[in-house]
Order: structure tokens, then C-alpha cells, then sequence
């Protein structure tokens, strides 16, 4: 599946990326709070991952990368999660997120679901191996696909439509 959307290139000198990027910093607060109202939501949906991918998708990498910086600490300081010690990692899967999402984008100049799972995949791994650098943790870098497979595909579907839908 194939879709023709718009899709923006946005830079540091212009004002609408960091409107967008503050929009996106705003959803991953509520976001998350909807998700950890499930057990386990935040872990099995990634909600912070969904908004990133489809900004950064949609608005181009510089807009993704400030929400993916902001994002984690703007929700530690508020809500005391993620925690000091994975907002680090957090913050560094969703930057690689982003520019993964927002370079295929601006290359391809257009969203396909294979070009979504490429993203996904490519930042789960990427981000991934780095945790287990940085971490150690196994475990939790098993999880993401383990347990947070409903969220990869809530990622790749509900960002191919969104940008399907929004002009």
C-alpha cells in the first residue's frame, strides 16, 4: 500500500518546527498517561515511539528529534516517568527513531506500510544494540519485541494513517 501525502522538511530557522515539535511534546504527555492506565501499557504500546515516528515522518527529522529530546524529560519532570535511570536510553531509541523516520521520508517523498516497518525495525535494532551497550539489559532490549509487539504495529499502522489522512 501506497500513498501519495504531503510530507515537510521542516528546519531549525523556521517557527513551525518547534510548534510541531512543543504538539508533539503535548501528545506524548497524554499519550502515555492513557497507555499506563492498561497494565503494562507503556511498555507493550511505546506511545512516546508512535508520536515521534509519525512527526519526524510527517514533519522531517530536525522536528522529530527536538520532540524525541524533550519529550522524555519534559514527562520525567512532570510525571516522574521514565525514570532517571532508562530516560537516557529512552531518549536515544527515539532520537535514532526519528532520523530514521524522518531521512526514509524525506528520500522516499512518499509512506508505504514496508517503508513503516523498515523504519520500525531499523530503530528497534539500532536502538536496541545500544541499550544493551549502554545498559546491559538483555531483557529489556527482548522485550521490545516480546512484549511490545502490538505497539510496533500500532506504530506502523496508525502513522500510515494519519499521514494518509492529514494533508
Amino acid at each position: 500500500m501506497e500513498t501519495s501525502a504531503r510530507l515537510y522538511t521542516l528546519n531549525y530557522d523556521e517557527l513551525k518546527t518547534y510548534l510541531w515539535a512543543s504538539v508533539f511534546v503535548v501528545c506524548n504527555m497524554v499519550l502515555p498517561q492513557v497507555f499506563h492506565l492498561i497494565p503494562q501499557g507503556g511498555i507493550i504500546f511505546a506511545p512516546l515511539s508512535f508520536v515521534i515516528l509519525a512527526g519526524s515522518y510527517k514533519f522531517g527529522w530536525k522536528t522529530g528529534v527536538l520532540a524525541a529530546v524533550a519529550s522524555p524529560i519534559v514527562n520525567n519532570l512532570v510525571f516522574g516517568l521514565p525514570a532517571w535511570g532508562v530516560l537516557q536510553i529512552m531518549m536515544l531509541k527515539l532520537v535514532v527513531l526519528a532520523l530514521a523516520a524522518g531521512l526514509t521520508a524525506q528520500y522516499a517523498r512518499r509512506v508505504t506500510l514496508p517503508l513503516l516497518i523498515g523504519v520500525v525495525l531499523a530503530s528497534e535494532i539500532v536502538g536496541g544494540l545500544c541499550e544493551l551497550i549502554l545498559a546491559g539489559n538483555v531483557t529489556a532490549t527482548i522485550a521490545d519485541f516480546t512484549i511490545g509487539w502490538p505497539g510496533l504495529l500500532l506504530q506502523v499502522i496508525g502513522t500510515y494513517l494519519i499521514i494518509k489522512h492529514t494533508k
